[in-house]
């Protein structure tokens, strides 16, 4: 499996190679968003991450440019801000997913495996016969990934939090959210809030 890395700094570009070599993967990268895509081009790549704040092309313009091109690939965002308007802005663009730095590695690898997992199963339905497939169901929502959400709720006895549907399912908290603001608003799951003793309530979601 072929993974690029588009990041500027090269103690991370030269951690995140090693991890993906030891695992058994073929790392490629590249120090902006304009190589990391010529190396796309290129080299082709199972899936890509990249880094939000680069020289040259930002994160935000190489995701959308790698859409232009592909629009199966994962792409994972490297980022320390965990803000939720600037995830919506890259699921819009095409993002996939989002690994926030500083990098855990178990936790890279998860989420990278499942995304390569979620993958195979979009090439699989689409080379169905007779059966055509979308691969975003709308900006920002990939099919897969939501109908993976989805058989996780429908699976639960209880209401649960984004947080524990981040842990259980090796997405991001900003990506789950995303989902299930759109699930919510296509009236499929509740929200719940849930008062807590300390703090503001904190929302738990359940498939209607």
């Amino acid at each position: 499996m072929r993974i690029i890395i588009m990041d500027d700094e090269p103690t991370l570009r030269y951690t995140l190679s090693e991890i993906f070599a030891f695992v058994g993967w073929e790392p490629l990268a590249y120090s902006n968003g304009r190589e990391g895509i010529e190396g796309f081009l290129t080299h082709g790549a199972d899936i890509i991450l990249v880094d939000y704040h680069m020289p040259e092309i930002d994160g935000l313009e190489t995701v959308r440019l790698i859409r232009e091109q592909d629009q199966q690939i994962p792409i994972l965002v490297l980022t320390v801000d965990e803000r939720q308007e600037i995830a919506d802005r890259f699921l819009d663009a095409g993002a996939t997913d989002f690994a926030l730095k500083p990098v855990k590695t178990p936790d890279l690898i998860s989420r990278v495996q499942l995304h390569m997992r979620l993958l195979d199963m979009t090439k699989t339905v689409q080379a169905t016969p007779k059966m055509q497939y979308e691969v975003f169901v709308t900006k920002g929502i990939s099919k897969s990934t939501l109908s993976y959400i989805e058989r996780y709720l429908t699976a639960c006895q209880q209401p649960i939090t984004v947080d524990e549907i981040s842990r259980e399912l090796s997405l991001a908290v900003p990506t789950v959210y995303r989902y299930l603001t759109y699930l919510v608003h296509n009236g499929k799951v509740r929200s719940i809030p849930s008062y807590q003793k300390i703090g503001r309530p904190k929302n738990r979601y359940c498939w209607i």
